[in-house]
């Protein structure tokens, strides 16, 4: 169903048209506002119109939407004042991820596809740094090197390194001060737990595109130990995954609902100490995902936090309270005022340091796509559990869920650890055998045969840890069959991203 979400009761009841959804949005309020509540309501009714949410839980308290609701005394009370007659409990069906594996499916992405561009940002490398970085993965890639894990990128920043003199030429230089400088971020990257995020099998995006039973599935990342060691890897992340949908989703135009629903929950994360021309790039990201059939909802209690670039793209608004305690927190509140189409009836600015627990201003976009004019109104409750759910319920979820088994199932096929641990064999040996008497005659035994050199291009191999491994034949094929689906679009992004993710002109 397409029919109108009713958020709020105000004046008169207020409405979001699923056709605008994908325009995007800000939930905004200072904590303890009810923020959470107003995203849970918005996430089960796109849900119920057949809409996939994408959604980061940063406090645990996202994962009750699996279960019914209606219990609560005051969510029925709230109901009742706003006159909804057919307010009962229900569940959503939801799907958990977490980056560690243990609170829901593991989520991860190998480090191609990550690009050089974002693992910059990630490991806070200098422009010098940047681009050794960015050669070791032209490198890589022109050598038939796959980067999945972490291990693969140590061992191609050793490689180029050890090797720097060969590649100087072409590439340019390579200093171990350099090197050595991604290597430590790298370990400090691990010792974060971000190593557990690298690796195949990678995330397939149809699997956040889902519905079940007509409802679109909720998916929900287990955010809370990620936010809690390492909050530029849960931003990095959330816009990996943005920049993956931008990439591999079709032009679809202004569909009737959207495709997926994106909310991107403590969004300060990504706009910290950002550069105007940065700003501009976001800005771009924002607008052209919309032709894709994502909308992108930024939660932040503050929103000061998103910048004006950014911030005049998010047409549906939700206004939680603001504190007037100190001269910032009194700009934010004159700043938020001013972002909404005018009221005569209120005045804007006092009212939002008056606002009570589950209180808003609200402005959504009419059918024309222009604001409404903003109104004081109190947000519809949730059908579905408000807070945490047992470990118990949580592990019967994700045990029952349709992708049970396969993303925990990891994958370490042959790629540039494996095969540079094997050149690596060869030249020692090499190195230790007795030099060949130039022009001696070799052995017929010991001259490889013709067909014994087509057998080994379809042999599997084992590698240095017991693991059996593609054929080389096998290995070239998916690779020239995945860079030939992706290759082009991750350049292009790369391209998008580079500023985007704070690179910098060389």
């Amino acid at each position: 169903m397409n029919d109108p979400i009713l958020i709020a009761q105000g004046a008169k009841p207020i409405f979001l048209l699923p056709k605008m959804a994908n325009r995007h949005g800000l939930i905004a309020g200072a904590t303890g506002t009810g923020k959470t509540v107003t995203l849970q309501t918005l996430a089960e009714n796109f849900s119920a119109r057949g809409i996939p949410v994408f959604m980061a839980d940063v406090k645990g308290d996202l994962a009750g939407m699996s279960q019914a609701g209606g219990n609560n005394p005051k969510i029925v009370e709230r109901a009742k004042e706003l006159g909804i007659s057919d307010f009962k409990g229900e569940a959503c069906p939801v799907v958990f991820w977490d980056v560690f594996s243990e609170n829901g499916h593991p989520v991860r992405a190998t480090v191609s596809e990550m690009g050089p561009l974002l693992l910059g940002r990630l490991l806070s490398l200098n422009d010098t740094q940047e681009g050794v970085l960015n050669m070791v993965f032209k490198i890589a890639d022109e050598s038939g090197l796959l980067l999945l894990d972490l291990k693969d990128l140590r061992s191609m920043v050793q490689y180029v390194a050890d090797n720097a003199d060969q590649f100087k030429t072409q590439y340019g230089n390579v200093s171990a001060a350099s090197a050595g400088a991604i290597q430590r971020s790298l370990l400090e990257l691990e010792t974060q737990g971000a190593d557990k995020f690298f690796g195949e099998p990678a995330l397939d995006l149809d699997d956040l595109i889902q519905t079940q039973s007509g409802r679109g599935v909720v998916n929900i990342l287990a955010a809370e130990k990620l936010m809690q060691q390492s909050p530029k890897v849960y931003a990095t992340f959330l816009l990996w995954l943005l920049s993956e949908l931008f990439e591999r989703l079709p032009e679809i135009g202004d569909p009737e609902k959207p495709k997926l629903v994106f909310f991107f929950d403590e969004a300060h994360l990504l706009f910290s100490d950002i550069e105007p021309a940065v700003e501009q790039k976001i800005e771009q990201m924002v607008r052209l995902i919309r032709s894709k059939g994502v909308g992108v909802y930024f939660v932040s209690q503050n929103p000061l936090d998103i910048p004006d670039i950014v911030l005049g793209q998010l047409g549906n608004r939700v206004q939680h309270a603001l504190r007037a305690f100190t001269p910032r927190d009194q700009k934010a509140v004159s700043a938020a005022a001013q972002t909404f189409r005018q009221n005569p009836k209120l005045k804007v600015e006092r009212v939002l340091t008056e606002l009570g627990v589950g209180e808003a201003l609200v402005s959504m976009l009419d059918e024309e796509g222009k604001p409404g004019i903003v109104d004081r109104a109190r947000i519809v409750p949730p059908r579905s559990q408000v807070g945490a759910i047992t470990p118990e319920q949580r592990k019967q979820i994700v045990q029952s869920s349709s992708i049970a088994g396969h993303y925990e199932k990891t994958v370490d096929r042959e790629s540039a650890y494996e095969k540079l641990q094997a050149r690596a064999g060869v030249k020692a040996e090499s190195a230790g055998a007795p030099a060949a008497t130039p022009g001696a005659s070799v052995p017929e035994a010991a001259k490889p045969s013709f067909f014994g050199k087509i057998e080994s291009v379809f042999k599997p191999t084992i590698g240095p840890r017991g693991a059996i491994h593609d054929s080389m034949a096998t290995s070239m094929a998916k690779s020239a069959a995945r860079a030939a689906s992706s290759q082009m679009g991750r350049q292009i992004i790369r391209g998008i991203l580079g500023s985007f993710m704070g690179g910098r002109g060389r």
